[in-house]
């Protein structure tokens, strides 16, 4: 009850402060219709908004498919974090590079990360399966711009990223792999669970770097007869 009563005298306060600050205008039939922001200088006809999708019901031709769709879901969303984290991570590697002029610095700086990024995946990444590995390479490359290859191979070196790609051959992961939601119906289904995701709070949003528009992949896809 003494809880409420702060809220509401703050409340009350906070109007009174408003009101206080506006003075009272006769509006006529043009300025009715216009919106005043409180601090702001300019008169606006509208308030922006931060974009909102508005998703169709999930339909399904057969169980199989609607069971293929949640096993992807459940698996893209385990490891998107990751793919997140390994692009934030080489942004900070990025900035912090264009501030070290000297190569030797640049280097043991670079080791440095890489030592670091290494053991903060390693124990996690081991225990992901095959098409769980698969998803986080996609995902690398959406949140990047870049291959899971051609990462290690710029960190490291080429023959530490063809010995990565020839590991990851025996287990069919190509780290080559690359995300095309335009092109590939598997993942614009990876895109559509993470765009549903984000809408939700279920996962933090990031937005992908590649340059394609998830309205006009929805309407391809569904207009899009499947095999």
């Amino acid at each position: 009850m003494k809880y409420n009563f702060i809220l509401l005298f703050l409340l009350i306060n906070s109007v009174f402060i408003c009101n206080a600050q506006v003075e009272e205008q006769e509006l006529d039939s043009i300025t009715e219709k216009m919106i005043i922001v409180t601090g702001d200088s300019l008169v606006q006809s509208s308030i922006a908004l931060e974009e909102a999708y508005v998703f169709g019901k999930l339909k399904f031709s057969s169980y199989n498919e609607k069971l293929r769709y949640y096993i992807l879901r459940r698996k893209t969303q385990k490891v998107y974090p990751y793919a997140k984290m390994a692009a934030e991570r080489l942004v900070e590697l990025n900035d912090s590079l264009a501030n070290l002029k000297n190569n030797r610095k640049r280097k043991k700086y670079t080791k440095k990360v890489q030592k670091f990024i290494e053991e903060e995946f390693s124990e996690e990444l081991k225990k992901l399966t095959r098409t769980e590995g698969q998803i986080l390479v996609k995902l690398i490359y959406r949140q990047t711009g870049t291959t899971a290859f051609s990462l290690v191979k710029e960190l490291r070196n080429g023959w530490r990223a063809f010995w990565y790609n020839t590991t990851a051959k025996l287990f069919k992961i190509s780290i080559k792999e690359e995300f095309h939601p335009d092109l590939i119906e598997e993942d614009y289904l990876i895109e559509d669970i993470l765009q549903r995701a984000f809408s939700k709070g279920i996962l933090e949003r990031q937005e992908t770097v590649l340059d394609y528009d998830y309205d006009k992949l929805y309407n391809k896809w569904k207009k899009t007869p499947k095999n």
